[in-house]
């Protein structure tokens, strides 16, 4: 069995924060080989401490000379090159995020003790980063109960996640064409299409950093259309009909809402 993390850095993560991502995966009680793509150009203090880091931890990682390709075309070419090593467990992480101690090893005993499950991820807490805020997010656990919760929101976060190698054999990577403001959202819409099963452990698995310009992000009115068009979509190939629109035009208006406003419906109105 191995297992790795795969992790993409781009010019707006902080050393810092990279610094105590990387020590959160050395600190783990079961390690994983740690697959890093540098996207773009980044600070040469970062890239001198990865360079560092590469020559003394199992660190792995693609050119970094290359122009900035986006999140999701990054995570293809990290899962590219884990799935032709023939990983069986590949988990995400971002760089600016936090993993409790046990990640690694309760999401795997779960998914050695679950063959069927194709994907498992945790509960999260988020902490300001600069800014008052903090929120356990949970998730539900089984599959039809996530299939079901995908009406309304995702149904597993992101960076919590644990792929068995199947998952990508059935849903293939990310999607790429298109307005991709949300890779995730699509790729559990592949997901449930193609019969991957999915599952949630009830453990905080990941700590995820909200910082001030988080809730101006998702105020971009661009972002706020595509995120819109791609849940109409996954609504329309899942069946999920009106109920799934209504859920969709509410989180539109919130997402239009000042950023103060929104933050509060954040904090309250998620789980």
């Amino acid at each position: 069995m191995k297992c790795c993390i795969i992790m993409s850095i781009y010019k707006n993560d902080t050393l810092n924060q990279i610094k105590e991502a990387l020590e959160s995966l050395y600190n783990q009680t079961l390690k994983a080989d740690i697959f890093i793509k540098i996207d773009g150009i980044i600070n040469k203090e970062i890239e001198k401490f990865l360079d560092e880091s590469f020559k003394n931890k199992q660190i792995y990682y693609l050119d970094k000379r290359e122009p900035n390709k986006g999140l999701a075309i990054s995570l293809n070419e990290l899962l590219t090159k884990v799935l032709a090593l023939e990983y069986t467990y590949i988990f995400r992480m971002d760089a600016d995020d936090i993993c409790n101690k046990d990640r690694i090893k309760l999401q795997i005993n779960f998914m050695e003790q679950n063959k069927e499950v194709d994907i498992c991820g945790t509960f999260i807490e988020e902490f300001g980063d600069g800014i008052d805020y903090n929120k356990i997010v949970k998730y539900p656990l089984t599959h039809n109960e996530m299939f079901e919760f995908f009406s309304k929101r995702v149904p597993l976060a992101h960076v919590s996640v644990c792929f068995r190698n199947s998952f990508f054999q059935k849903a293939g990577l990310y999607p790429t064409k298109g307005h991709i403001t949300n890779e995730d959202s699509l790729l559990w819409l592949m997901g449930f299409k193609h019969n991957c099963i999915f599952a949630n452990i009830d453990y905080i698995g990941v700590k995820v950093r909200v910082s001030k310009n988080f809730f101006n992000r998702r105020g971009s009115l661009k972002k706020i259309f595509f995120d819109f068009q791609n849940r109409l979509l996954i609504n329309k190939e899942l069946n999920y009909g009106i109920k799934g629109n209504i859920f969709a035009i509410g989180m539109l208006i919130i997402n239009i809402l000042p950023p103060s406003i929104k933050k509060m419906a954040y904090k309250y109105l998620r789980n």
